[in-house]
């Protein structure tokens, strides 16, 4: 088939690389998002999927809205069969959706009809699912709620960050988008439609979201922390300042400090929560570099009875 493919982070990137090399389709045309300001200097930056499609001798389409009637003409006159999407970041109206013969297909990072919405890695996560995947379907006007053709399974493992499972899902999930095209040319393949029963909405998770409550048990902290790394960013405060939490691990057997209590040894800081405590491996304070918590600590002389989160 003549393929269209949208996506914009590095994320989008192991699944355009599976659809140049099946060698079964032409890659026609990337369409990702306008170049974004980046760095300390804020200067445009392209997209991941645009520098890979440009090394790759790809036209690259980087509409402001995927409405933009010069965009439309355009795919208009590519005519691809099918559009394949990973994480392009716009809603996509009814005009560009009637356009390839074979809709566009998406590959997102649950197992529908779990977690529709931006972040579904980071909700199954915090919600302490033992199993995630990802999965193909047809998009339609509605929320990640087209049939499905294809998912793929994995496990959440008990140290997994968003950015560790997400990562692990973008190389299955290249796999399984690549398999879909297959099946939708050879027409092996029919997309089947979500069951009412399961729906779980994933919304975009904010830094007020990344926010560690010391008042809930050790457990959620650590589904926060993991689930909010690397973006948002779980935090917290100290002497009123933000501090961010790289990396923590509960300590089952660890008891006696009140919730966001700190306790500083020579090589660990804990912290209370209203189970047992959490050990700070890394954190980083306002306007300073990530750090092991222990020197952090030996740095700002932490008090008998001092807090986070006050």
């Amino acid at each position: 088939m003549k393929l269209v493919f949208a996506g914009t982070p590095e994320v989008a990137v192991p699944a355009l690389d599976a659809l140049l090399a099946s060698g079964r389709h032409e890659v026609a045309a990337v369409v990702t998002r306008p170049d974004a300001p980046a760095g300390r200097g804020r200067r445009l930056v392209a997209s991941p999927v645009a520098d890979r499609a440009e090394e790759a001798g790809i036209e690259v389409l980087k509409p402001a809205r995927p409405r933009d009637p010069d965009f439309l003409e355009r795919l208009k006159e590519i005519a691809p069969d099918c559009c394949p999407v990973v994480a392009y970041g716009a809603l996509l109206p009814r005009a560009a959706l009637d356009i390839p013969a074979r809709g566009w297909v998406n590959l997102h990072f649950s197992l529908l009809p779990a977690w529709r919405g931006a972040a579904p890695v980071q909700h199954a996560i915090m919600a302490g699912d033992e199993i995630t995947g990802a999965a193909t379907f047809q998009i339609e006007e509605g929320l990640d709620s087209g049939p499905v053709y294809g998912t793929v399974t994995e496990v959440i493992r008990p140290t997994d960050t968003s950015g560790d499972l997400l990562t692990r899902l973008a190389f299955a999930g290249a796999g399984l988008l690549a398999a879909t095209m297959d099946g939708i040319e050879d027409g092996a393949l029919q997309a089947v439609p979500q069951p009412a029963e399961g729906v779980s909405l994933a919304p975009k998770v904010t830094v007020e979201d990344a926010r560690v409550d010391w008042n809930t048990p050790a457990l959620r902290v650590d589904r926060v922390v993991r689930g909010c790394t690397p973006a948002p960013g779980a935090w917290t405060t100290f002497r009123g300042e933000r501090l961010k939490i790289v990396q923590a691990a509960p300590v089952p057997d660890t008891t006696g400090l009140a919730p966001g209590q700190l306790s500083a040894g020579k090589n660990n800081v804990y912290v209370g929560t209203a189970s047992y405590a959490v050990e700070l491996l890394w954190v980083q304070a306002q306007g300073k570099k990530p750090m092991r918590a222990a020197d952090w600590a030996r740095g700002v002389r932490i008090a008998a009875g001092e807090s986070v989160g006050g």
